[in-house]
């Protein structure tokens, strides 16, 4: 029989206690619901918008991404590209040449990422999935065609199904610069606009696709490529298939899964969701203090109580585990409640969508909201330690009490 928490849940229990002890207790029983129940609620949210962001990205993302260490583009041949291809756990590899260009259409012009890629691209991008006006076929009819990002499309006004206005990319030739005639200095292509594709802001306003050897030709890149992109065969591990990538191709290339393509904006979620961890960790020692000044007004209230215990024989570990105990109830009840109600809101926000995002251009109307075991488990961790906490003190002053009566 467990004696300290058998008195601890009587104390707690008990309707004799003093109104303000009760007071206090139900207070900080409230604080520690309320903050356990924000805490899991933004946790969840960034574990949502961390979805929402690998979501997004998905449809332009490979699996893996070859690139090189060194400079912005390698060297291609045939051998290369089959070593590759035979591996197991590849399914489909794209070539990619990406870079800057100047963009003009009608009297209007801007910089742009012109990104070419082989045939077999949209068999591992589900960006023909994101076209909204007019087709993702780069290659109809024995034309070229391009593949133009919503944002550009409306600061140029191109119009997809206008074959007599086409595109007009120019790109810096390696030669030197005549001032005589400046347009000699660059390459100019002619590309009709094809279709026009909507995924996120980033991509809209910044990328034109094209085929790839009109990129080649434009940019002069020969065999050249910036980027190899991967798509990994079903039953593969992506882990597995990147570590024998990197061996097989050494240390000068990059291999890189989809994370690791977007680093900063994933540490950038994490470092912000530590952050608010610690603060409302943080808060909940505040709201927890409340725990403190009751047991502290608990143990003067059972002053008697602790002597005639002290008599009957309890150890001062005895009386100190009681408060303890005492301290403990107060903040697993209330966090319990806490963690209840932040599953409901969660579950609410996740069926309903409660809270908009309050954008009319945002990708999805309400805050995405995640729960994972972790954040329960590294909250409840966080009680536990913030219990100890505000709870030790107390629970060691009625110890030395019963020391002091029993001599």
């Amino acid at each position: 029989m467990n004696v300290p928490f058998l008195i601890a849940k009587r104390y707690f229990f008990s309707r004799k206690k003093r109104s303000i002890i009760s007071i206090i207790s139900n207070i900080a029983m409230i604080g520690v619901a309320v903050g356990t129940m924000a805490l899991i609620i933004v946790l969840s949210v960034f574990n949502g918008l961390e979805d929402l962001i690998r979501e997004i990205y998905s449809s332009f993302d490979p699996d893996l991404k070859i690139s090189s260490v060194e400079g912005k583009s390698f060297e291609t041949d045939t051998e290369f590209m089959n070593r590759i291809r035979r591996m197991p756990g590849i399914a489909v590899v794209s070539e990619v040449i990406e870079d800057n260009a100047l963009l003009r259409y009608n009297d209007r012009q801007m910089v742009v990422k012109i990104k070419g890629v082989s045939e077999n691209f949209f068999q591992q991008n589900e960006i023909d999935s994101s076209v909204v006006e007019g087709h993702s076929q780069l290659i109809k009819d024995d034309d070229y065609h391009a593949l133009v990002g919503r944002g550009i499309q409306y600061q140029l006004s191109i119009r997809p199904n206008n074959s007599f206005i086409p595109l007009q990319f120019l790109y810096p030739r390696n030669t030197p610069f005549n001032p005589l005639n400046p347009e000699g200095a660059f390459n100019q292509q002619n590309i009709l606009p094809g279709g026009v594709f909507a995924i996120e802001r980033q991509y809209d306003d910044a990328y034109v696709f094209v085929p790839l050897n009109f990129a080649a030709e434009l940019l002069e890149y020969g065999r050249r490529r910036t980027a190899l992109e991967i798509k990994v065969a079903d039953g593969f591990r992506v882990a597995d298939v990147k570590r024998s990538l990197q061996q097989l191709l050494g240390e000068n290339f990059n291999v890189l899964n989809s994370d690791e393509q977007h680093t900063s904006l994933l540490r950038a979620v994490k470092v912000e969701k530590l952050f608010v961890f610690i603060t409302f960790a943080f808060i909940l020692l505040i709201a927890s203090l409340n725990i403190f000044f009751s047991l502290s007004m608990l143990v003067i209230d059972k002053k008697k109580d602790i002597a005639i215990l002290a008599s009957m024989g309890a150890t001062a570990t005895t009386i100190r585990n009681i408060f303890l105990l005492e301290g403990a109830l107060v903040a697993f009840i209330g966090a319990a409640y806490g963690l209840s109600l932040g599953m409901l809101v969660c579950n609410l926000q996740q069926t309903f969508g409660l809270v908009s995002m309050g954008m009319a251009t945002s990708v999805v109307d309400s805050y995405p909201v995640k729960m994972e075991v972790r954040d329960f488990a590294l909250t409840g961790l966080a009680i536990v330690v913030i219990t100890i906490l505000v709870s030790i003190r107390p629970a060691q002053r009625a110890a030395a009490m019963s020391v002091t009566d029993n001599l």
